[in-house]
């Protein structure tokens, strides 16, 4: 009698394709859905159905740290997350597997934004400086607070007492306070005070 193997992720994968280096993760699987090899993914998008337009998702991040493209073969919203179906994953041991994993779609992927919109992943690493060229340092993440976008702004500033010392600085992404976003620059100006 031959021993039960544990059955083996979607045979879709692309291994041996190039993992672009411009991913965004939009969500993590959660669990597996169903039985038949569905998984339920939890999104970072602000608008859950978002991860529904892309056909592939790179599925990685966690463990071997490795990127590989899967077909979905179908994907809906279902109240905050959104369950989907890959390619050659049929089974709810395989869809268990994936636990964990990170959802990402490459940069290109995604359809232009309005004018003056922005995706938070082209505000991360750009440099923030106050209108008086005050440098703030980077953001480093995006909150959303109901109200307004709020960028995380870090900085790591000397000090002769410690070495080093991290500020973070919370500034409202509105019209008001920037004043120019200039992503082939990596800057955003902003008109906001030192001691704020």
């Amino acid at each position: 009698m031959k021993p039960l193997q544990r059955p083996q992720p979607p045979e879709t994968q692309v291994a041996a394709k190039v993992t672009p280096e411009n991913l965004v993760e939009m969500g993590r699987i959660s669990a597996p859905f169903g039985i038949k090899g569905w998984i339920r993914v939890q999104t970072y998008t602000r608008a859950v159905s978002n991860l529904t337009n892309y056909p592939r998702w790179w599925l990685g991040g966690v463990g071997d740290g490795g990127w590989r493209e899967v077909e979905i073969e179908q994907s809906q919203a279902q109240g905050a997350d959104v369950v989907a179906k890959l390619a050659g994953c049929n089974d709810r041991d395989v869809a268990a597997g994936l636990k964990g994993q990170q959802v990402a779609i490459p940069r290109d992927a995604f359809p232009p934004a309005a004018l003056g919109e922005y995706y938070w992943s082209d505000l991360m690493g750009l440099r923030v400086k106050n209108t008086e060229g005050l440098d703030f340092g980077v953001v480093t993440s995006m909150m959303e607070t109901g109200a307004n976008d709020v960028m995380v702004v870090q900085v790591v500033q000397q000090s002769a007492i410690d070495g080093s010392k991290e500020r973070e600085r919370l500034i409202p992404f509105i019209a008001k306070v920037v004043k120019r976003v200039d992503i082939a620059a990596s800057l955003i100006e902003v008109e906001w005070g030192a001691d704020y």
